[in-house]
């Protein structure tokens, strides 16, 4: 018996076509299949158009919708496939991976760096290795692209016009592929975090803010005033911010004492930040702060918004690994 696979499609270039305004997303989840007929050969597979937009419009709200509809197909689905831009794929990967933690079946992004239609398109290659990781039986949310598939909370974009756009940050590949098929790595324990209350719930009220030479404490109180509740700031090399003439550890305890959460994550892009080691590291730590340990900003981002979901509930677990996104559980305070 044929595997049954759900396709959800919510646009990007994989959709595009060429318009006087450019390339639009036009192509729907049965336009793809039609596209490409010999995946019915491989899985019995339903199509539904969950939105159609670039995802650089795909934001909260949108990963709310999708997440729900991931949750509706999985009812009858052995695996499902999402066709998504790859500008902001990382971001909602990773996003799905916290509201959909625990989930039994593969949930599997891709899409493509040129549209489905394109001579020279990577879309069909793509979208084969997404069905057979789909296929797989292997739970949880991955992102499958050019030979690998990587963990939605570990996939980077790292290239703006080569078809191997993404790469597994601080984590190997779940699986690649090559003549032979896929092979997946064992797999790891699934952490046990049963009996989350309203697991889609999220707060979009996350301020990312990257660290320079010279940085303006007076960005704090902004970020107080506009109503965040969250800030996710990428420190220098483990974690360090200056405090010589410009005081942004003095600031950044002023956030703490407002209320705002913050994870201290690292600008470099592999390795982990762990702000205990040097002094103006140390300076940080106070209640409210936590590090990020080796999440990619990405994950920081998108974990801190659905831990601010419920924060009484899920404060606990920012220090926890959920969806493989920490190599490391490490204690916050």
């Amino acid at each position: 018996m044929m595997p049954r696979i759900q396709l959800l499609a919510t646009g990007g270039t994989i959709a595009s076509q060429e318009t006087d305004k450019g390339l639009v997303p036009l192509t729907g989840a049965e336009g793809i299949l039609d596209f490409m007929p010999s995946l019915k050969d491989r899985a019995a597979i339903k199509a539904k158009d969950v939105f159609m937009l670039d995802s650089s419009n795909i934001q909260p709200e949108e990963w709310q919708q999708l997440a729900r509809a991931v949750l509706e197909a999985a009812k009858d689905a052995e695996g499902i496939v999402i066709t998504h831009g790859t500008d902001t794929m990382a971001y909602t990967a990773s996003a799905l991976s916290f509201m959909l933690a625990g989930i039994r079946i593969p949930v599997v992004f891709t899409g493509s760096q040129l549209p489905l239609r394109h001579a020279y398109s990577d879309a069909p290659g793509n979208l084969r290795e997404a069905f057979t990781m789909a296929a797989s039986g292997r739970a949880g949310v991955f992102i499958s692209f050019h030979h690998k598939v990587i963990y939605g909370t570990r996939a980077v974009k790292m290239r703006t016009l080569g078809f191997d756009a993404f790469d597994s940050i601080n984590a190997p590949p779940v699986g690649v592929f090559d003549a032979d098929g896929l092979h997946l790595a064992p797999e790891p324990k699934a952490p046990d975090i049963n009996g989350i209350k309203d697991p889609l719930a999220i707060d979009p009220r996350v301020f990312l803010l990257k660290m320079m030479p010279g940085t303006d404490p007076e960005i704090f109180d902004h970020i107080i005033h506009a109503g965040y509740r969250g800030l996710v700031m990428e420190a220098f090399g483990l974690g360090g911010l200056h405090y010589i003439r410009r005081n942004l550890i003095e600031k950044l305890h002023s956030l703490s004492a407002a209320g705002i959460i913050t994870l201290v994550t690292t600008q470099c892009l592999y390795e982990k930040a762990d702000f205990t080691i040097y002094e103006v590291g140390r300076g940080m730590i106070r209640g409210g702060i936590y590090g990020a340990h080796d999440m990619t900003t990405e994950a920081a981002v998108t974990k801190l918004m659905w831990a601010l979901g419920d924060l009484d509930e899920r404060r606990h677990l920012l220090t926890q690994s959920l969806a493989h996104e920490m190599n490391t559980a490490v204690t916050g305070t």
